[in-house]
């Protein structure tokens, strides 16, 4: 049975990486943040709009992700992780403009996942070009935002804290109970 792990939080809270060293642990593929690619080519400005577009580019690149997954023969658990899904893009988009698109509304009723993995903001902030929040207090509401959505939906959900060796360690054991069920 192929296996999807979301990876969700503020900015900075560690999810690529935790992504990456969780595919790299299970011999799988992860889907990158479709947001990151869009705004490095178009620039850090964006409006409403631009939010629709890279919500598009994500379900594009997360079927690719899941698709490429599928046909990987060393993916024995049949595992893909994703980092960042609908959820963050509604949050994203009502956060900075009060309102979110029917089509993010859509796709967080029609897309399931197997598991999220809800990153803390209990790691530095770390500057990037395109990172908007560096103040502790705005990341903690957002991360509470997010887990706000997670109670209130069906699928499992884990929240990972810590330095990046505990959080590595708290998703492996996650998955590892999702594989064992």
């Amino acid at each position: 049975m192929f296996k999807k792990i979301v990876v969700i939080g503020p900015e900075s809270t560690g999810k690529s990486t935790l992504c990456e060293q969780l595919a790299q642990h299970y011999n799988t593929r992860w889907c990158p943040e479709y947001a990151r690619e869009y705004l490095l080519k178009k620039g850090k400005k964006y409006d409403y709009d631009s939010l629709l577009t890279i919500a598009k580019g994500q379900v594009d690149l997360e079927e690719k992700y899941i698709h490429m997954a599928s046909q990987q023969p060393s993916n024995n658990h049949q595992l893909l992780f994703i980092d960042t899904d609908m959820y963050v893009m509604k949050v994203w988009c009502e956060f900075v403009f009060s309102e979110c698109h029917q089509y993010i509304l859509d796709q967080i009723a029609q897309r399931k996942y197997d598991l999220y993995l809800l990153c803390n903001t209990d790691l530095p902030w770390v500057k990037d070009e395109l990172r908007e929040y560096p103040d502790l207090k705005t990341r903690q509401k957002l991360f509470y935002i997010y887990k706000e959505l997670l109670i209130h939906q069906s699928a499992p959900w884990v929240e990972i804290g810590g330095d990046y060796d505990e959080r590595l360690q708290k998703a492996i054991i996650s998955v590892d109970d999702l594989l064992k069920n």
